[in-house]
């Protein structure tokens, strides 16, 4: 379903397990940025009468994650602070072709990539971590993960074939395993 040729880590699960606090904070700047990636999308293709909407619902619905993310945090009493962020979303939007509408189809696909990874990775949270709000709420999070995967492969598909995309995505999974295989030491989502 998810498209992903990798699955998470042991080894980035016991990073995650010694630096839960770090890991929060990059989960919150996580959320902010799956905003701004939809509401850059509704932007920039916004004679797309269905993509902004989709965008819209979207963006409503990470900014929640982020003000959920928030809440925990502070009720850890964990100050929310910039980080150093992995390089993970960078070098896959390095991938993007430039000219459209193939632009546009690989915006699309490599922010699916993005919520893909999210997704998996919140599975293996909601299974691998003993701390039980945590896990509660990773778990809480999956579906709309999943949701929002699934959402940005089907525009994908209102701006060329669907073979074509489906070669595309097959393309960029791999591209996504290739960066994930030279993780950054930082204990971050998409480390």
């Amino acid at each position: 379903m998810l498209g992903l040729k990798s699955a998470t880590t042991t080894q980035w699960v016991q990073q995650v397990r010694g630096n839960l606090e770090e890991v929060l904070i990059d989960h919150a700047h996580c959320e902010k940025k799956a905003a701004r990636t939809a509401m850059n999308l509704l932007c920039a293709y916004d004679t797309h009468v269905e993509l902004c909407r989709e965008m819209t619902l979207i963006i409503a619905e990470e900014l929640e994650h982020f003000e959920q993310v928030c809440a925990l945090l502070n009720r850890r009493s964990i100050t929310f602070r910039r980080q150093q962020p992995a390089d993970y979303g960078k070098e896959l939007n390095k991938l993007v072709r430039s000219d459209e509408p193939e632009r546009a189809v690989d915006r699309l696909l490599v922010a699916g990539l993005i919520e893909a990874r999210s997704c998996e990775r919140f599975a293996v949270l909601r299974d691998h971590l003993e701390d039980q709000e945590l896990s509660a709420f990773y778990g809480s999070l999956f579906e709309s993960e999943a949701r929002h995967h699934t959402t940005y492969l089907k525009l994908a598909r209102g701006f060329a074939s669907p073979e074509s995309v489906a070669q595309r995505l097959d393309e960029l999974a791999s591209d996504e395993q290739s960066i994930l295989s030279r993780a950054s030491r930082l204990p971050r989502m998409h480390s």
